[in-house]
């Protein structure tokens, strides 16, 4: 269970305070999905990296699973992130000198060594339409499949919450449809929590519920 309660960010400017989000407060089960609109700059990238850790709220607490990683030493905040966290960003963010199967496998060097570890990327490789391509390079790879590779990588360590920032906002319409059906299929199957942000309202459709940040705060809406 993801739970947020009142959560709010600032930032520190020479001007002064700078608030981004007030209140928010949603809870989602495993299973659940959610999308996040909202104009450009409204603060649903930083609601994004509050909920996976990487940046702490000002007030308010998340919590997954009962356990609040911002409560965790440094050390452990980054076991938490890397186990219980996947993130499929606009930019795939794939290293460029690795294979398709390195980049996928990237996470879980900092892990113990399982022998079932490649099996299981080479598994998620092959579901998500790319086993063919095992051995290529990002460079050899168009942008629809080079997402597809990033959303194997988010998947990789069978994390509890899955965050996706614009995950086809760099993609022609084919190829976003591709990435979205993925996404969705991948997520039934795992059932992991679903947290997307984005523009694309038929993306936004596909999640069970939808919202709206817009003045700080988060407010249901239907689409």
């Amino acid at each position: 269970m993801l739970e947020v309660e009142n959560l709010s960010k600032q930032y520190s400017t020479a001007q002064g305070p700078l608030p981004i989000l007030s209140e928010v407060t949603f809870s989602l089960a495993p299973g659940d999905s959610m999308s996040i609109i909202g104009p450009s700059g409204v603060g649903k990238s930083t609601l994004l990296y509050v909920l996976g850790a990487l940046d702490p709220p000002t007030t308010g607490t998340v919590t997954l699973d009962g356990e609040n990683p911002f409560t965790l030493p440094e050390s452990e905040l980054a076991v938490f992130r890397n186990n219980q966290v996947g993130f499929v960003f606009q930019d795939h963010l794939l290293l460029p000198q690795c294979t398709v199967l390195e980049n996928v496998l990237l996470p879980t060097l900092v892990a113990t060594p399982d022998a079932s570890i490649r099996e299981r990327a080479v598994d998620l490789i092959e579901q998500v339409g790319l086993k063919p391509r095992l051995e290529h390079r990002p460079g050899e790879l168009s942008g629809g499949e080079r997402q597809r590779v990033a959303l194997a990588r988010a998947l990789i360590r069978q994390p509890q919450l899955l965050l996706c920032d614009e995950p086809t906002g760099n993609l022609d319409r084919e190829s976003a449809d591709t990435v979205s059906s993925l996404l969705f299929d991948l997520h039934r199957q795992r059932q992991a929590i679903l947290v997307v942000v984005t523009h694309n309202v038929a993306l936004a459709q596909r999640c069970a519920r939808q919202s709206r940040l817009n003045d700080r705060t988060l407010e249901p809406v239907s689409l």
